[in-house]
């Protein structure tokens, strides 16, 4: 790879990231493309030498976040697959994941912006709701595969909504409270 294709490659991972980040901070209408390469250090320009339009740059940014967690797991040296149910509550059902949207899942942060947005990106966050209930499923304990799978998707849907309500509370205990009593139905879910 030459060096401008790979200084291209750069800026384009750049601006991706910017993007994933603000938009799971401020919503999927909350900035524009102005402002994100502004914050990427990038001229309004050179946004359609990377992305053919706003959506594309939406679905790309909604995926990355969705690798965000597998990214600061490897980082950390975790194996999300010896993870147990409770490990994952304890992660995800946390204060540190309520009071940072921006590094945080995208389901907690933009559930219903991606139900508004366009096939691409909802494509994209269907294919991980797929990935993450069949994770769950594989730590939550059951007679079979079809409880196994009910219990993951109950969970996750506490989860995320979980950690969205947590942020609604204006009531620090209330919030705490929403989340430990999420921890716990979350972490049973494997015993």
């Amino acid at each position: 790879m030459g060096r401008s294709q790979l200084e291209k490659l750069k800026t384009h991972e750049k601006i991706v990231e910017t993007a994933s980040k603000r938009l799971r901070e401020e919503g999927l209408q909350g900035i524009g493309v102005a402002d994100l390469m502004k914050e990427a250090g990038l001229t309004v320009g050179g946004f359609y030498k990377h992305f053919a339009s706003r959506d594309d740059l939406v679905a790309e940014a909604i995926e990355s976040a969705f690798d965000s967690w597998g990214r600061r797991l490897e980082a950390e040296g975790v194996d999300p697959a010896k993870m147990t149910a409770a490990d994952v509550a304890d992660r995800y059902v946390s204060a540190y994941h309520r009071d940072n949207p921006g590094e945080g899942c995208p389901f907690a942060a933009l559930t219903s912006d991606i139900a508004r947005s366009s096939e691409k990106a909802r494509r994209i966050a269907t294919e991980r709701l797929e990935r993450n209930f069949q994770a769950l499923a594989g730590k939550a304990t059951g007679a079979n595969e079809g409880e196994r799978r009910r219990k993951a998707i109950m969970a996750f849907a506490m989860m995320a909504g979980g950690v969205g309500l947590a942020r609604v509370s204006s009531d620090e205990a209330l919030s705490g409270e929403i989340l430990e009593a999420i921890r716990d139905f979350v972490a049973d879910i494997g015993k």
